[in-house]
């Protein structure tokens, strides 16, 4: 059997899914598919629809039998997917820490400078750390935001560690932001695997467990809210394995941190503690 891998044409996006096919113990074939996401890089993701739009025309060509499945980062995927689709495998988390791109540390920079980002909860937690700063969008791949680093048009900008990490650009990367001070996406650092409900066994050999319950639990918070989150939401979640599960999340403003052995009981913990302290400085 040839399994069929539908992905993005980016060149992160090509590294996730030779990826997938060097792991599947079976022949496959990469299938690029152009995404409204990568066609539009003169407005900011929100105003076109949000990170949905990177996984539309995956799912579509899932659904007319021209992939068999779809490769995507998992923070790129919404909480709630259609129902006849299914997240069938995860593969192991790569770091999942957002960096700093830039000849001068962060915290040396000087009132105003701008700071490139295109993502909302980047946005709200930067500028809680740094008041002083320009947060403003960033888009385009990889090369194109530290270009726009390196030349001047931003003093800096941030990235995921992982897609930096894959790409083999470590050097570019300045510093680490701590998740307990820059919360991470939810799914930041795990390359999902997507396909039509039913057909989950022809990839599950190679899911990785420990990276999908973090999956699981960081993507549980963001489905409490239903669908009163969306593209300009500053929300951020992050789970770590150990003897416990540890959740950490950011919700426009306010965070939570808990830990526990039940992934429900953890989930619902973050959830009502953030809502509660939204109420309260609402």
């Amino acid at each position: 059997m040839k399994v069929r891998i539908g992905t993005r044409g980016s060149q992160l996006a090509l590294w996730q899914a030779n990826e997938v096919a060097r792991l599947l113990p079976c022949e496959s074939e990469i299938v690029k598919i152009k995404t409204t996401g990568d066609k539009r890089h003169d407005v900011s993701l929100a105003t076109i629809g949000g990170k949905g739009l990177f996984i539309k025309e995956l799912e579509e060509a899932l659904e007319r039998g021209e992939i068999d499945v779809a490769v995507h980062s998992l923070k790129d995927v919404p909480s709630i997917i259609p129902e006849q689709f299914a997240l069938a495998a995860f593969l192991e988390r790569a770091d999942p820490r957002d960096v700093w791109v830039s000849d001068t540390p962060i915290a040396e920079l000087p009132a105003g400078a701008r700071v490139g980002t295109s993502s909302p909860r980047r946005r709200a937690q930067l500028a809680a750390l740094y008041p002083h700063l320009t947060i403003d969008d960033v888009r385009g791949n990889v090369d194109t935001r530290i270009a726009k680093a390196r030349s001047g048009e931003y003093a800096g900008v941030v990235l995921a560690a992982a897609g930096l990490l894959r790409l083999g650009r470590a050097n570019d990367i300045a510093a680490w932001f701590p998740v307990d001070e820059m919360v991470p996406a939810a799914g930041q650092g795990i390359v999902a695997i997507e396909c039509l409900r039913g057909n989950e066994g022809m990839v599950r050999a190679i899911n990785h467990a420990p990276s999908e319950t973090a999956a699981l639990c960081e993507r549980g918070v963001l489905q409490k809210f239903g669908e009163r989150l969306d593209c300009y939401s500053e929300v951020a979640v992050h789970a770590t394995i150990d003897d416990e599960i540890t959740i950490r999340a950011f919700f426009h403003g306010v965070r939570a941190t808990h830990r526990g052995r039940d992934a429900e009981a953890v989930i619902d913990a973050v959830y009502e503690e953030l809502e509660c302290q939204a109420r309260s400085i609402s």
